[in-house]
């Protein structure tokens, strides 16, 4: 599967442009803010169905205009098979594939996988659990559509659970039997997201850890660990064993919605023991295992999008890291970076072909 051409008008920063691709290395070079990362945002909406960056439509489109259109044609086992993505002010998002509207955006997920490298990553390792179960979840959700249906249900009784407890705060004649009713609901769909979170931490760990041994050069040992209160307690009995708590906090204290992940570097926290540049090398390492792990369940290759991958990693990782992803172990690629000719003798000198296109300003000005 790869990507053949990709095109857009108002989106970003780009009155409209057009792109044809190789089915390997792709590379857009410019000065910082020319418009590079937003042909990755592009790509990423249509695959993902939004922007990695923002999650607000209307933000992505051109100044003052009232829509933008993304469209491309992937190849798929020599078929050309058409997305369109349009969206215009206070109107629903439209999605297509080959001319055929979806009802549910879900339905398109996965369907082409990918995997985005970003200098935003760092947000895994520094931010709150929030974002490390982001990452889980945007993982699974590309090779199983009923863990996003599992989602969906499960933080809709955890908002109206919230509700209930805080008007069980404000009155406490209020009835519990209903609060009983929404632990049934919460721990039924909890159980089920741990189960599968619980899978994929157990095949995506070997995956990691051989990664970041090959990034590094043997050099670091690092964990990963899955925390979570289902590890050695049964989500419903928590539940009713803490009600008074909850009522009394007017949230709910305990459920999947309170996961993490333990990054460690040999028996210390990364976050705080980690130079930038094993940080880097953790955060890279992580989501190659998010790709491998793509490839695995899907049984073709991910598209892989590497943005501003030069900050922080010393001139042999980024070799090594550049050699490995343009083996026959992984698909298509596009890569963003200020300096053209460093990414030109880069892959002169591990014998890969790139094309490039420089960027200026929103528009194309040189592709080669």
């Amino acid at each position: 599967m790869h990507l053949s051409d990709l095109s857009f008008i108002n989106f970003k920063n780009y009155r409209e442009a057009n792109f044809e691709f190789l089915p390997g290395v792709n590379c857009f070079t410019g000065h910082n803010g020319a418009g590079k990362t937003n042909i990755l945002d592009a790509i990423h909406y249509l695959c993902l169905c939004k922007s990695f960056f923002n999650p607000v439509d209307s933000q992505s489109i051109f100044h003052d205009e009232p829509f933008f259109v993304i469209q491309g044609n992937f190849e798929v086992e020599q078929e050309l098979q058409n997305v369109y993505c349009g969206f215009k002010k206070n109107h629903k998002k439209q999605f297509k594939r080959n001319q055929k509207e979806y009802q549910r955006l879900a339905d398109h997920i996965g369907i082409y996988p990918l995997v985005m490298i970003s200098p935003s990553d760092h947000q895994l390792i520094l931010d709150g659990s929030e974002e490390r179960r982001r990452f889980i979840d945007a993982a699974i959700s590309q090779v199983d559509n009923h863990y996003l249906d599992d989602l969906i249900y499960y933080n809709k009784v955890l908002l109206n659970r919230n509700a209930l407890l805080k008007k069980m705060n404000e009155n406490p004649q209020y009835d519990e039997g209903v609060l009983v009713v929404f632990n049934e609901q919460l721990a039924e769909y909890a159980e089920k997201i741990y189960a599968k979170r619980r899978q994929f931490i157990d095949e995506f760990i070997p995956l990691f850890n051989e990664l970041y041994q090959s990034i590094s050069s043997g050099m670091e040992e690092v964990s990963i660990s899955y925390e979570s209160q289902l590890n050695d307690h049964a989500i419903l009995e928590l539940l009713n064993k803490n009600s008074r708590k909850d009522i009394i906090t007017q949230r709910s204290n305990y459920g999947t919605h309170k996961d993490d992940l333990e990054f460690k570097l040999g028996e210390h926290p990364l976050k705080k023991f980690g130079s930038q540049g094993q940080q880097k090398s953790y955060l890279i390492a992580l989501k190659l295992a998010h790709y491998s792990y793509l490839q695995l369940k899907k049984g073709y290759k991910p598209l892989l999008l590497l943005d501003d991958i030069f900050d922080k990693l010393d001139d042999q990782r980024i070799k090594k890291l550049l050699a490995m992803v343009s083996n026959d172990a992984f698909g298509q690629i596009f890569i963003t970076d200020t300096d053209a000719n460093r990414v030109e003798n880069i892959f002169q000198e591990i014998g890969v072909d790139v094309r490039i296109f420089e960027i200026e300003k929103g528009s194309i000005i040189q592709s080669r």
